[in-house]
C-alpha cells in the first residue's frame, strides 16, 4: 500500500502508556472471563459485551501501563494515515449524497482501555464504540492477525481500520440504532443473524473505501486486495470456530463466514457504490 505520502489524520488519540481507571464486573469475574473468550473466539460485538457485562466503577488513578511497544511508532502513523484516508473518501461519498460526514476519532491503547461502552480489552480486538464514535485498537493486534491468523501485510491492517470506520458509517446513518432496536425484539439466534449482516455491511463498505481510494489517490500495490481478502478469510466466524473448537455452529456467527465476508468486500471494492451494501435485503449471503 502507498501510504508513507499520504495526510496524517488529526483524529488520533494516543491513549499507549496509560493505564484505564479500574471498573466492577456484573455477574463476578467468571461470568466476565466466558464473555471476554465468546467475544475473543466467535467475534461478538465488543460494545454488546461490555455494555451488558461491565459497569464503570469511580474513577480513580492508576499506576501507568507499559510503554508503547517497539517498532509501533511507524505503525502509529500507518494508521494515522489510513484513518486520514478514509475521512477523504467518505467526505466525499456523503457531500455527493447532501450529507455532512463527522469523522470519528481513533484511540491507540496498550492491553485495556476505557470508552464510553465500557471497557476494552485487547484480547477482543479492535472494536467500536457508538457511544463515543471512536474506534479503538491495540497495535499488538496486527502482530496477532500476522502470525496467529496468518494473515500479514499492511493493506490487511488497512481493511481492518476501514471495517471499523464502516460501523462508524452505519451509526451516522442510523443504521447501527435500527438494528440494535430490532435485535431487542427477537431470539438470540435471530439477532445474531442481523449482527452478521451488520458486519457484512462493514465489510463492503471497508471495499467501497478501497474502491475509491485507489481510484482518486492510486494507493493500491500489487496483491493489496489479496491481503484484505486473507484477512477477511482468516477472521470468518467459521474459520475461528473450527480453530477454537473443533467444529462450526453456523447459528452462532456474529460476523460471518470467511466466504461471505469475502464476497462482501469484494462487492463494495469493485461496485464502489454504497447501495451495493445492503446486506439487509440481500436475500443470500
Amino acid at each position: 500500500m502507498k501510504w508513507q505520502t499520504g495526510r496524517r489524520s488529526n483524529n488520533v488519540e494516543d491513549r499507549r502508556g496509560v493505564r484505564p481507571a479500574g471498573v466492577a464486573l456484573k455477574g463476578g469475574g467468571i461470568g466476565m472471563v466466558v464473555m471476554v473468550l465468546v467475544a475473543l473466539y466467535f467475534g461478538i460485538d465488543p460494545s454488546v459485551v461490555l455494555q451488558s457485562g461491565l459497569q464503570q466503577a469511580p474513577q480513580q488513578a492508576g499506576p501507568a501501563a507499559a510503554p508503547p511497544a517497539a517498532g509501533e511508532d511507524p505503525l502509529a502513523e500507518f494508521v494515522s494515515v489510513v484513518l486520514a484516508d478514509t475521512e477523504d473518501t467518505w467526505r466525499v461519498l456523503f457531500e455527493a449524497a447532501n450529507e455532512q460526514y463527522q469523522a470519528p476519532r481513533l484511540v491507540l491503547f496498550s492491553g485495556a482501555v476505557q470508552s464510553a461502552c465500557g471497557r476494552g480489552q485487547a484480547a477482543m480486538g479492535p472494536f467500536y464504540c457508538p457511544a463515543d464514535r471512536k474506534v479503538y485498537i491495540d497495535l499488538s493486534f496486527y502482530r496477532d492477525l500476522r502470525e496467529r491468523h496468518n494473515a500479514p501485510g499492511d493493506f490487511a491492517q488497512a481493511y481492518v481500520i476501514a471495517h471499523e470506520v464502516g460501523h462508524h458509517v452505519q451509526n451516522l446513518l442510523g443504521i447501527a440504532d435500527q438494528v440494535q432496536r430490532r435485535r431487542t425484539q427477537v431470539d438470540a439466534t435471530s439477532g445474531n443473524k442481523l449482527q452478521v449482516r451488520m458486519e457484512l455491511q462493514a465489510d463492503c463498505l471497508s471495499g467501497v473505501w478501497a474502491h475509491h481510494a485507489e481510484r482518486t489517490r492510486g494507493i493500491l500495490e500489487q496483491g493489496d486486495i489479496e491481503e484484505a481478502l486473507n484477512a477477511a478469510t482468516a477472521i470468518g466466524d467459521d474459520r475461528l470456530q473450527r480453530q477454537t473448537q473443533g467444529y462450526v455452529v453456523p447459528e452462532s456467527f456474529t460476523h460471518g463466514s470467511s466466504a461471505q465476508r469475502v464476497r462482501w468486500f469484494t462487492q463494495g471494492f469493485e461496485t464502489g457504490e454504497f447501495g451495493a451494501c445492503d446486506t439487509f435485503k440481500a436475500g443470500q449471503l
